[in-house]
């Protein structure tokens, strides 16, 4: 317990010092001892001083715990001398200035700030940063679905100030999105067409998949997932995967990246260059049925669409109903690896042109990023 001090002390300081202070007045003193009221503080004038516990911190400690005895500190003179003489001081308000000097850099630099939470209220939460607290209200934190607790670390960004009142505003979102185009920025700086880069899935739709190269999310559509068709992104990918892809198109204007597995891996029409033949009948699995035709696989990842017509009299001369999945006789018509265009038929004497047909003229639906 610290040392307690009577009027006779006081009366011995103030006999030291001629000094005199007023309210407002920012002053230097020595830490000399304590009471049941504070701390006793020597600031070298004719007036004994004091700091009463309700003005050591904004937390509420005692002045043995903040206030080191023998210790100098400045103080805000917050009272006319009483009738003993005894000045009234405050720490508190100090550290509050400060801090506020402080929060001032931090918001004009617009740095992250790592904060306590001190407390969870309706709307949001009391953040102790530097020793004042801040809120963070719930619209302005990234994960909705996080819980805090008191006690939690939480990174934030000041969206506001108003010392007047002594509260201020913070953003944990802000801290997310500001990191993103940071990312972005060096993101478009060193991407290239072409390139390969490693990436997570974080988001699977019926178009394709949204894909993060380190920080920012990019699309890798449907139909540059593979040579094969693929009904569904979720039969290749799955979310938290690592996968490799290639850059297949960088617009910087629209901050938009286009990703593509195909790109990166054979290209199976230039196989199938060498091993088929027009004139010839191959054995085809039929992948997709549609009111055009069916298309057929006649290669490992190469397709050709079969006409309507061809399949409908097909199916009537040998009294049958195709399914996807079946396997079926075609003849090669016409064959055109550079052009990815294959004219399938029944007949080695049908005309080409009544099939030629293109598989990627029918595109998979895509959106924008």
């Amino acid at each position: 317990m610290g040392e307690v001090f009577s009027d006779a002390d006081f009366e011995e300081l103030l006999s030291k010092y001629d000094n005199s202070y007023k309210n407002g007045d920012l002053v230097k003193g020595t830490v000399y001892g304590y009471d049941s009221e504070g701390a006793v503080i020597d600031i070298g004038g004719k007036s004994a001083a004091i700091v009463p516990n309700k003005e050591v911190s904004n937390d509420n400690k005692k002045a043995e715990e903040v206030l080191e005895k023998g210790q100098e500190y400045e103080f805000l003179v917050i009272s006319e001398p009483d009738e003993n003489g005894k000045l009234t001081l405050s720490r508190k308000k100090v550290d509050l200035f400060y801090a506020w000097q402080e929060l001032k850099k931090l918001k004009e630099a617009n740095e992250i700030i790592k904060g306590d939470v001190v407390q969870v209220v309706r709307g949001g939460i009391l953040v102790d940063i530097i020793g004042v607290r801040g809120f963070v209200p719930s619209s302005q934190i990234q994960n909705k679905g996080t819980e805090y607790k008191v006690g939690d670390k939480i990174e934030v960004k000041i969206i506001s100030l108003d010392e007047e009142h002594n509260n201020f505003v913070l953003s944990n979102k802000k801290v997310y999105s500001d990191t993103i185009e940071l990312a972005k920025d060096e993101i478009f700086s060193q991407i290239e067409v072409g390139q390969v880069i490693k990436g997570r899935v974080v988001r699977v739709t019926d178009f394709g998949a949204f894909i993060d190269i380190g920080g920012f999310d990019c699309l890798l559509p449907l139909s540059q997932l593979s040579w094969k068709w693929v009904e569904h992104p979720t039969d290749l990918l799955k979310i938290g995967e690592e996968i490799e892809v290639g850059v297949f198109d960088v617009d910087a204007g629209k901050q938009r990246i286009t990703l593509s597995l195909k790109s990166i891996t054979p290209d199976p029409w230039e196989a199938a260059s060498n091993e088929v033949k027009e004139g010839e009948f191959r054995e085809g699995l039929i992948t997709r049925i549609k009111p055009f035709g069916a298309f057929v696989e006649i290669y490992d990842g190469v397709e050709a669409l079969l006409p309507h017509a061809e399949l409908v009299e097909y199916q009537n001369n040998n009294n049958t109903i195709l399914n996807v999945g079946d396997k079926i006789n075609v003849c090669v018509l016409k064959f055109n690896p550079q052009d990815k265009r294959i004219s399938l038929g029944f007949t080695a004497d049908a005309k080409p042109e009544e099939a030629d047909a293109k598989p990627e003229e029918v595109p998979a639906p895509e959106t924008e990023q």
